[in-house]
C-alpha cells in the first residue's frame, strides 16, 4: 500500500490471523477498525498492547448481522477491507456445519453489499479493494506431487472447505456482476504466536507440556506447507498494494512437512528448551488416533504469482518460525 494513510477494516482482527494483521496496519501508519465476534477462537487480549492507540477502533459483531455491519461500513466509510472473519476448524465444521454457513457463506455477503454500498456511494478512492482472505482446502487434495495454482479447480471436501469455496464464489460474483473491486488469496497453513490451541501445533505444544498424549491423525503421514503468520500479512500488506483487481493469490510457505514429522520437531525443540524432569522425549506422548472423516492428504501452493506481481518472499525460516513459536507458547502458556 501506498504511504499514505487509509481507512481500514478488519473483519476477525481479534483472531490468530486477524490480530498480526491490525497489528502491523496500526505500524504502517492506517487507521483501523476490528470487526469481531468475539466466538472462541477471538481474544483480544492478542491485542492488549494496540487497544489504545489512536488509529485503532473495535467493533464486537456478528459479520452476518446486516444492521450492525451496514452501519459500521457508513460510519466508518473504509476505503479498504480485509476480511478474515471465519469459522475455520475442519473437525467442527464436521459436527456442526451450519455455523460454518451462516458466517462464511451469509456473512460474506452481508459484508460484500455494505463494501459494495459504501464503494458506491462514496468518492471510489484508486485502491478500494475488498481483499478475500481463504484457505488452500478449497482446492481438495494433491497426490505426492504438483501443487495448487491459482487455476486449479475447486474440489472441498469438508463442510469447512464447501463454506469458504462458497464465499470465494461469491466475492468474485459481486465483482463480475457489480464491478466491486476486490482480490482474494489463498494461503496455506498458518501458524505463528498466538494461535488457538485447538490447531495442530499449539495442540502439540499444550499437550507435551500437560504430559498429556499429543494426538497424530491415521498415520501422520499428511502433509501440509507451513507459512508463518508474519509472512502471510506481509503478503496481504503487499497484494492490497500491488495485487491486480479481480484477481487470485496463492501464498504459500515452501515448507512441506509430514504431520509427523512436524510434531517430532516441535517434541525435540520442547526437549532443548523444556526437558522432561523425568527424562526422555516429549515424542514419547505422540499417540496416533482415528483419521478424520475426509483428511485431505496434502496441500502444497505455487506462490511465484505472488511473488512476480507483488515481490513478496517468505522471510521467516522454518527453523526460526518453529523455534519462535515454541518459545512464545512456552513464555505465554501459564
Amino acid at each position: 500500500m501506498s504511504n499514505q494513510a487509509r481507512s481500514i477494516i478488519v473483519t476477525g482482527g481479534a483472531g490468530f490471523i486477524g490480530s498480526h494483521l491490525v497489528r502491523r496496519l496500526l505500524a504502517d501508519g492506517h487507521r483501523v477498525l476490528n470487526i469481531d465476534k468475539l466466538t472462541y477462537a477471538g481474544n483480544l487480549r492478542s491485542l492488549a498492547d494496540v487497544s489504545g492507540h489512536p488509529s485503532y477502533s473495535f467493533l464486537r459483531a456478528d459479520i452476518a448481522d446486516a444492521p450492525a455491519i451496514h452501519g459500521a461500513f457508513s460510519s466508518f466509510r473504509p476505503d479498504l477491507i480485509f476480511h478474515l472473519a471465519a469459522e475455520s476448524h475442519v473437525d467442527r465444521s464436521i459436527t456442526g456445519p451450519m455455523a460454518f454457513i451462516g458466517t462464511n457463506v451469509t456473512g460474506t455477503a452481508v459484508l460484500l453489499q455494505a463494501a459494495l454500498e459504501t464503494w458506491q456511494r462514496h468518492p471510489r478512492p484508486e485502491g478500494f479493494r475488498f481483499i478475500h482472505v481463504s484457505t488452500d482446502e478449497v482446492f481438495g487434495a494433491l497426490g505426492d506431487e504438483g501443487v495448487f495454482t491459482e487455476n486449479s479447480p475447486y474440489q472441498p471436501r469438508s463442510p469447512y472447505s464447501a463454506s469458504k469455496a462458497a464465499s470465494d464464489h461469491l466475492v468474485r460474483a459481486w465483482g463480475e456482476t457489480y464491478g466491486l473491486p476486490f482480490i482474494v488469496t489463498n494461503s496455506s497453513n498458518n501458524y505463528g504466536p498466538c494461535q488457538h490451541p485447538e490447531k495442530l501445533i499449539p495442540l502439540a505444544v499444550t499437550r507435551a507440556l500437560g504430559g498429556e498424549p499429543i494426538p497424530i491423525y491415521g498415520n501422520g503421514t499428511q502433509v501440509r506447507d507451513w507459512l508463518h503468520v508474519l509472512d502471510h500479512c506481509d503478503a496481504l500488506v503487499r497484494v492490497a498494494a500491488h495485487g491486480r483487481n479481480h484477481d487470485t493469490y496463492l501464498i504459500g510457505g515452501g515448507n512441506e512437512r509430514r504431520n509427523l514429522d512436524l510434531v517430532r520437531e516441535l517434541c525435540g525443540i520442547l526437549d532443548r528448551l523444556a526437558p522432561k524432569p523425568a527424562g526422555g522425549s516429549y515424542a514419547d506422548q505422540i499417540t496416533f488416533v482415528a483419521d478424520r472423516p475426509g483428511h485431505d492428504f496434502r496441500y502444497a501452493l505455487d506462490a511465484a504469482k505472488v511473488s512476480a506481481h507483488t515481490g513478496w518472499e517468505p522471510e521467516i525460516t522454518r527453523s526460526e518460525g518453529f523455534f519462535s513459536t515454541v518459545e512464545w507458547y512456552l513464555a505465554n502458556l501459564k
